[in-house]
């Protein structure tokens, strides 16, 4: 079940996520990455609705909750086909207006058994500016996220000052810093957590944000006294402080094909759960579930969870 943005029952979070929209092309069950100079191929490929942003805000209407999104995309094919996979999955997206001049960002989505690899081509995600996002937008919400921080500069920029903006008209924040390409991460990740409520980096992240080699380092590093960090580490689960104390939740097993999106799958699910007061045990398990289930199908939103079959998984292995 999905909900359109005003139409939620009493108690239910209203979310605007603000990121980049791309189309995924994934080429899955790859024999191996391939190397210069040479050709592997895939078992599998299919195009999908693409980015974390979009992935994440797939997710959560899937789950049931109400969406609106903000982002920018060409007055091209991709465009075209990202803004009706948002209309169909019940995502509010009035405020997007296609811009000729913009070409809609790619990414081209490589996996094997064990891990994957992605080429993405930015396009408009890098026009997204942190002021694009106007009162109305925040007005409407109850909930900010922001995903793929270091893949959009203009919208990093500000994103301190838009977090800022949103827990001023009585938002609740959350942001996944996604990979930095150049591998520079910066130290403004650091203050402006300060405006961010929920952090969920997976292990790598984790490592280069905080310059610390363990998990259980990190997020001590991390702990500033208000943003809850929640690390997640794929096929081992989930882990947090609670309390200054270590808290992991192990992952649920399913046959999975792919890993694309999975991640993003995990945010939907963590989010679901603490915007509704769960306990942060029962939010680790609702990530994993979301994640977890979402690895069934080839790309990122094919088969992501609703309510029902996370909530299923979640009972059976308890």
């Amino acid at each position: 079940m999905t909900l359109r943005p005003g139409t939620q029952p009493e108690g239910i979070k209203r979310i605007l996520v603000v990121g980049e929209i791309n189309v995924d092309l994934v080429f899955q069950g790859c024999q191996a990455m391939p190397q210069p100079g040479s050709e592997v191929l895939a078992e599998g490929f299919r195009m999908t609705p693409g980015s974390s942003s979009m992935i994440c805000a797939m997710g959560l209407a899937r789950l049931g909750n109400p969406v609106t999104f903000h982002g920018k995309v060409g007055a091209d094919e991709w465009g075209s086909y990202c803004l009706r996979a948002l209309d169909e999955a019940g995502i509010g997206i009035a405020s997007i207006q296609p811009d000729a001049s913009l070409q809609t960002g790619l990414t081209v989505s490589l996996s094997t058994l064990q891990d994957r690899a992605l080429v993405t081509y930015p396009g408009a995600m890098l026009a997204l500016r942190a002021e694009d996002v106007d009162d109305a937008l925040l007005a409407a919400a109850d909930h900010l996220h922001v995903s793929s921080y270091y893949l959009q500069p203009s919208l990093r920029a500000g994103c301190a000052e838009l977090f800022a903006r949103a827990h001023a008209t009585g938002l609740t924040t959350s942001l996944d810093p996604g990979f930095d390409p150049q591998q520079a991460w910066g130290a403004d990740l650091n203050a402006m957590l300060r405006e961010v409520d929920v952090f969920l980096p997976n292990e790598k992240e984790l490592a280069a944000i905080s310059s610390q080699s363990t998990l259980l380092d990190g997020l001590y590093v991390l702990d500033n006294g208000r943003t809850l960090t929640v690390v997640k580490r794929g096929g081992l689960g989930c882990a947090s402080l609670h309390e200054g104390q270590w808290l992991e939740v192990p992952a649920y097993p399913v046959d999975a094909l792919d890993s694309t999106g999975a991640g993003d799958s995990f945010d939907a699910g963590f989010l679901h759960a603490w915007l509704r007061g769960m306990p942060l045990r029962e939010c680790l398990r609702w990530g994993n579930a979301a994640g977890s289930l979402s690895t069934r199908g080839i790309g990122g939103t094919t088969m992501q969870a609703d309510a029902v079959e996370a909530q299923a998984l979640i009972e059976a292995g308890a």
